[in-house]
C-alpha cells in the first residue's frame, strides 16, 4: 500500500513535533518534511511534492494564505488541509479561494486529523462543524428567501453532475466508478470547472454551485463530511 506523503508546515516546534510523533504511528502515513514558516513550506513542497501539506495560517514570514496559494500554483496535486487555532470569517473564505482542501481547528483529536488527512488526499472537502456553519452560512441560500432559478450555461451537463457527486461527498475515485469513466478523465474535467468557475478547490466549486442553486442539500445525500445537523438555521 502506497503510503500518504505529508508536509507538516507550524512554527511551534513541540505542536509540529508532537503532531508528527502521532502521525507517524499510522502504518499508512509518512512524514517527509517540516517547515517552520510558509516559505520553508513551499520550497519543499515544490522539492518534494507531496500528497497532502498540513499547513498553520499564523507563521513568520509568509503565512499560511499566501503558502496555500503559492503550494496550489506550483503543485496543483498537493491538497492543502489548514489545520489552526483560528475560525476568523476572513481566514476561512480566503483559504477556500486560496485552494485549501480542508480546514480544521487544532482542538479536534487526532484521530479526526488522521481521517481528515486521509480524505483529503482521496479527493474529498473537510471542514471543522465550526468551520462548516461558516461557510454554509455565507454561500447557501437561506429557505427563507426566494430562490433564483438559475441556469449553469457556462458548464456542461457532465458537468454539473460531477457537481452533484462532488457534494454528495465523493472523490475521484467514486465518481469515475458512478459515472464509468477513468479517474484521469475526472481530473480533466475537475480541471475545466475550476477554469470556467475561476475557483481553486472542490469545496469552492460545490459552494458555488449551491448559491446558484445548481444543486440543493435538501435533495441531494448530505456530503461526508458536512454534518448539515450541526448547522444551526
Amino acid at each position: 500500500m502506497d503510503k500518504i506523503r505529508i508536509l507538516i508546515a507550524d512554527d511551534h516546534v513541540v505542536f509540529r513535533q508532537g503532531t508528527r510523533a502521532l502521525l507517524e504511528l499510522e502504518p499508512d502515513l509518512e512524514i517527509v518534511a517540516e517547515a517552520g514558516n510558509g516559505e520553508e513550506a513551499e520550497r519543499l513542497a515544490t522539492e518534494l511534492n507531496p500528497d497532502v501539506a498540513i499547513i498553520d495560517i499564523a507563521m513568520p514570514g509568509v503565512d499560511g494564505i499566501s503558502a496555500t496559494k503559492q503550494i496550489k500554483k506550483l503543485c496543483p496535486n498537493t491538497n492543502v488541509l489548514i489545520l489552526s487555532a483560528y475560525d476568523n470569517d476572513q481566514f476561512v473564505f480566503r483559504l477556500m479561494q486560496a485552494g485549501a482542501s480542508g480546514y480544521l481547528l487544532k482542538s479536534v483529536h487526532i484521530r479526526e486529523l488522521i481521517s481528515a488527512i486521509r480524505a483529503v488526499s482521496a479527493g474529498d472537502s473537510v471542514l471543522h462543524p465550526t468551520i462548516a456553519r461558516k461557510v454554509i452560512g455565507r454561500f447557501v441560500p437561506s429557505p427563507d428567501k426566494p430562490k433564483e432559478n438559475s441556469k449553469p450555461g457556462v458548464l456542461s451537463p457532465r458537468e454539473i453532475e460531477l457537481l452533484k457527486l462532488m457534494g454528495r461527498g465523493l472523490n475521484n475515485k467514486d465518481i469515475s466508478n458512478e459515472l464509468g469513466i477513468s479517474v484521469r478523465t475526472v481530473q480533466s474535467h475537475l480541471r475545466k470547472i475550476f477554469e470556467k468557475l475561476s475557483v481553486n478547490s472542490r469545496t469552492e466549486a460545490v459552494l458555488y454551485a449551491l448559491k446558484e442553486n445548481w444543486i440543493n442539500l435538501d435533495d441531494e445525500p448530505q456530503p461526508k463530511h458536512i454534518d448539515k445537523s450541526t448547522v444551526q438555521s
